[in-house]
């Protein structure tokens, strides 16, 4: 537990070993919850954290990319053709 102070305009400093602990730097989101007569913090990770950090949930090899990126690339070369 940590006892911080509010500064200037409301403003809070994470403790950098809390911050490190929770990937926290600048520009991070954070879900702030008010329960009763607590406030907590829970920090939103950003889609490039999750790449790198996150739990991986399946796998991608370069085929499946190339095939989903022709797939897309035909779709709108015969939109683009449609529309003329």
């Amino acid at each position: 537990m940590s006892v911080i102070r509010v500064g200037r305009k409301r403003t809070i400093v994470i403790p950098r070993s809390v911050a490190e602990r929770f990937d926290i730097d600048e520009g991070s989101k954070l879900l702030l919850e008010v329960n009763n007569d607590k406030i907590m913090l829970k920090p939103l990770p950003d889609a490039v954290a999750l790449a790198l950090r996150g739990e991986k949930i399946a796998t991608v090899d370069i085929e499946d990319i190339e095939k989903f990126s022709g797939e897309i690339q035909r779709k709108y070369v015969e939109r683009k053709l449609n529309d003329k």
